[in-house]
Order: structure tokens, then C-alpha cells, then sequence
């Protein structure tokens, strides 16, 4: 099968003489367990895809095998191996370097195991190639008659773990965090910290943190999963444990990074106060309660006041903070701010 590229949409018409170059755009799809579905998607990925990067993580089944298969009908598909299996993370890490060293554009993120439409991809590329979003993300909640093919437990653990990333990850308007069809703008792939990046399946989640903290837009494009006989790597009762706690932790790492290293506002404020109000008012006021009912003695208006009025106050000031955050979304594409500077030259 012949190498194409994708077109930027939004430019001038093809036979204009000021028309861009086409885009490369690379699909990496990390293996595990998939040798009965690896096949069928890569016979699905169109011809738009310039170059197909199947990241074999040391997979007991040998997907490797089938993918080697399909290499040798299609020119596109090349095979990297990992001797020993590092995680879906990592696994997209490699896929990422390697397409970033042969120059690819646009690099999309698709499973291995058939759940997402290959069909899909010029779809998923496109606010990429018209330089208005740096990254995209698959959303299989925007369309209601979709929800009915997916298992309840993945729905509500799914909507759980959309609230807590929207916290960690700073981007409020997203849904569906652990949606693994996605695709970045090279230009910005080459400032993420790669090596940082989780390794297993927090890997989705923590991309985000990640983009946040570099000011990258991120959108959703509406899509619809697709369920079968494939069966979920993913501990669950591990998981139930493990992401909070990593989504606390980038939780504030990302309110130090952008509220208090890079600059200090009055959301800064509102948030120290807040705290420092809501702790002293909740402290005191659990104290004096005690401190009353030991003694069997009512306490005084002064007294509840002075415990209420903190709690009120930090509250509020805490949902303010809260509302800036919700409005500090990046809006700014950094892809486009590079075309920018490109077209000023040097």
C-alpha cells in the first residue's frame, strides 16, 4: 500500500501555489494480548496514515508474529519489540520517539484490541492539522445511544475517574479521561518530559497533567466504543487505589506549578486564605464543641461565630478559586504559536 499524508483542511486549495507541504501523520498502536484483533485493525487504517508503528510489549501471544504478517503486505507497518513488558504507557513512549525520529507530524494513538474505529482517524486529526488544538481525545459519553454497549461498571468508573482528572489535570471541559484513542501535534510531543510520563495505565490521565502544565490545548471528538470479546489488562481493585492517589498528587503539583512557581494572583490568595480560613474554622470549631459538650454547657453565639463566619468565608473563597480555575482552560494552541513564529522567520 502506497505512503500518503493528511492535508491541512483549512488552507488553500490544493492546486493554489502557496499550498503546504502534506502532513505525515503516524498511528502508533501498543500490543499486549491482542493477536486476535491486531490484524483487523491494521486492514482498517486508511490510506491517510503515513506510517504505522506496532509496539509489541512483550506479549506472551507473539503478536509480533501477526504484525510481521501484515508488514510484509503493507509498507506502512513497521514492528518494534519490547524483550520484556513495560506497560501500555511506555509501549506508547516508544511508538511516540521512534515516529518523532522519522519526522511524523501527527501521531495517533489507537488500541490494539479493536475497540476504537480506525475510520475515525481523519476525523480525530483534524483540529491537529488546522492548528487549533495541540491534542485530541476520543469521547465515548457525548453521545447517549453509544452508553447503552458500554459494561455499567466501566460507565461508572469511568465518570468517577473523569471528575478526579478534571481536578489533577486542570482541562474541566473533558470527559472520559481514560479514552486511549488520541492524537498530538509532533511540535508538541517534542516538549513533553517522555521519560516522566506514567508507564502503565495512568498514562492517558497523566498526559494531561502534563499538557496542562505546558499550556497545551486539548479537545474531544465525539465517538462511539466499540465492545466485543476483548478482555481489560487492568487491575481493577488496584486501579481503585492507585489513581486517586496519583491524581492527588498531580492535583497539586499542578496548583504549585501554576498558582505559585509561575505566578502568584489573586487566585493564589484566594486559595491560601481559603484554606487557612476553612482549617482554623473546622479546628476551633471542633474544639469548642467538644470542649462543650464535656462540660454539658451550651456554647455562645460569640462562640459559634467565631467558628462559622471562618468556614463561610473560606468557602467562599475556595469556589472562587475554584471558578478561576475552571476559567484558566489554555485556549492558545502552541502548535499555532510555533507556526507563528516560523512565519516571522528568524
Amino acid at each position: 500500500m502506497g505512503e500518503t499524508a493528511v492535508t491541512p483542511s483549512s488552507h488553500s486549495a490544493p492546486n493554489a501555489p502557496n499550498t503546504p507541504e502534506p502532513l505525515r501523520l503516524a498511528v502508533v498502536i501498543p500490543c499486549y494480548r491482542v493477536r486476535g484483533h491486531i490484524a483487523s485493525v491494521l486492514r482498517r487504517i486508511g490510506p491517510e496514515v503515513w506510517r504505522i508503528y506496532c509496539v509489541d510489549d512483550g506479549c506472551p501471544d507473539q503478536s509480533r508474529s501477526v504484525i510481521e504478517e501484515c508488514a510484509a503486505a503493507d509498507s506502512r507497518i513497521r514492528c518494534i519489540v519490547h524483550e520484556r513488558n513495560q506497560g501500555v504507557g511506555a509501549a506508547v513512549v516508544t511508538g511516540y520517539r521512534q515516529a518523532l525520529e522519522d519526522g511524523a507530524d501527527l501521531i495517533v494513538k489507537v488500541d490494539g484490541d479493536g475497540q476504537m474505529d480506525p475510520a475515525l482517524i481523519p476525523q480525530v486529526v483534524e483540529p491537529l492539522a488546522d492548528f487549533d488544538a495541540d491534542y485530541v481525545k476520543g469521547n465515548r459519553f457525548f453521545h447517549i445511544e453509544g452508553l447503552r454497549s458500554m459494561p455499567t461498571i466501566r460507565l461508572i468508573g469511568n465518570a468517577g475517574l473523569s471528575f478526579m482528572s478534571k481536578i489533577s489535570t486542570g482541562y474541566w471541559t473533558l470527559f472520559d479521561p481514560t479514552n486511549g484513542f488520541t492524537a498530538i501535534h509532533a511540535s508538541v510531543a517534542r516538549q513533553l518530559p517522555l521519560g516522566k510520563l506514567s508507564p502503565r495505565y495512568f498514562f492517558e490521565s497523566d498526559i494531561l497533567f502534563r499538557l496542562n502544565t505546558l499550556r497545551a490545548v486539548v479537545a474531544e471528538v465525539p465517538m462511539n466504543a466499540r465492545y466485543a470479546d476483548e478482555k481489560s489488562n487492568l487491575n481493577l481493585s488496584r486501579a481503585l487505589i492507585e489513581f486517586p492517589v496519583r491524581h492527588a498528587r498531580n492535583g497539586l503539583k499542578r496548583i504549585f506549578y501554576n498558582y505559585f512557581l509561575r505566578g502568584f494572583g489573586v487566585a493564589s490568595i484566594n486559595l491560601v486564605c481559603g484554606l487557612l480560613l476553612l482549617a482554623f474554622g473546622v479546628v476551633f470549631g471542633g474544639i469548642e464543641w467538644a470542649t462543650a459538650a464535656e462540660r454539658n454547657v451550651p456554647a455562645s453565639s460569640g462562640t459559634v461565630m467565631l467558628a462559622a463566619l471562618p468556614v463561610i468565608v473560606g468557602s467562599q473563597l475556595l469556589l472562587s478559586f475554584l471558578s478561576f480555575d475552571m476559567a484558566n482552560v489554555p485556549r492558545d494552541p502552541i502548535c499555532r504559536k510555533a507556526r507563528r513564529r516560523e512565519h516571522r522567520g528568524p
